[in-house]
């Protein structure tokens, strides 16, 4: 038995893991499991998947990938480019197409956008040097002589009748002139769940604008998840099977710790709000999340 294998060992004991459990969480066939912790790794069907299987063991005992692959790089075999599956390959091979066509669509979008732009500007430029006239208003009154009719007569008397009804518009218009008091409505400000900070498999966001922190953790796998308080009091910690999730109320805690060891298999949920991995869940499968909680007064 190597020193890596026995340093796998040990954690998976501590974690009072059997063979068979670290079976179930890992997908690996036990026989795989049992050449790991012996060192013998020419049992395996390649040197890729003897790094991709150590990096499973260790994500499911709780140890960091990296430093392990550091620490016993001498016992553990390097992986070339040749070895790599070959669907990987394939699969990036069939997704050129897809920028091919879009760089064909490019010059015809652009050319559509300089047509719509040209429109635009000589519409502008019509309304700019043809502006519509406004009608004019022909006045009745231009033209009509005043022979000096007394003052009770009926021309002058109509004229007195018009002036008065002036007068009741003018106060009728300042009636209608007066400001009107709206209503003022007060929004309730949304949630917010953004992220704060991002470092190597860590991140960090903040839940603001919430009265309640209802935690749930679902999954769409198997994941091994473990949730701690700001304190470092496990909250839960245990394997999420596939179509499961775990509900916690945290509404009096102002921070929450999510350990996750199959981020691409596990999803998080802010009263019910669903929060996006800042870190790609298949770059680092192994993160931990924080989430700051601010409760709304």
């Amino acid at each position: 038995m190597t020193e890596l294998g026995n340093r796998l060992k040990e954690a998976r004991e501590e974690k009072g893991l059997s063979l068979d459990d670290l079976q179930e969480v890992t997908k690996i066939q036990k026989r795989y499991l049992i050449g790991i912790e012996e060192g013998n790794y020419s049992m395996m069907p390649g040197q890729f998947y003897v790094r991709a299987f150590i990096k499973q063991y260790c994500e499911a005992v709780e140890l960091e990938p990296e430093e392990i692959f550091d620490q016993y790089k001498n016992e553990v075999p390097a992986v070339y480019h040749d070895e790599l599956p070959e669907l990987s390959r394939v699969q990036s091979r069939r997704s050129l197409p897809t920028s091919s066509k879009a760089m064909e669509l490019f010059p015809k979008i652009l050319g559509l956008l300089f047509f719509i732009g040209i429109i635009v500007l000589l519409y502008f430029l019509y309304l700019k040097f043809f502006p519509s006239e406004s009608p004019k208003v022909v006045d009745d009154n231009v033209g009509v002589v005043d022979h000096g009719q007394p003052d009770n007569s009926p021309l002058n008397k109509g004229s007195n009748t018009d002036a008065n009804e002036d007068k009741n518009t003018d106060k009728t218009d300042k009636s209608k002139d007066e400001p009107v008091k709206e209503e003022v409505i007060v929004e309730t400000p949304t949630q917010e769940l953004a992220m704060v900070s991002t470092s190597g498999s860590n991140s960090v966001y903040a839940l603001k604008n919430a009265a309640t922190f209802k935690l749930k953790v679902a999954s769409i796998g198997e994941a091994w998840v473990k949730v701690k308080n700001g304190s470092g009091q496990t909250l839960f910690n245990g394997l999420i099977k596939s179509g499961e999730a775990k509900e916690i109320d945290v509404t009096n805690e102002s921070e929450v710790v999510i350990r996750t060891g199959r981020a691409y298999e596990t999803e998080i949920f802010a009263n019910d709000q669903k929060l996006e991995y800042a870190i790609s869940p298949t770059e680092k499968d192994v993160q931990n999340v924080t989430i700051q909680f601010t409760k709304a007064e």
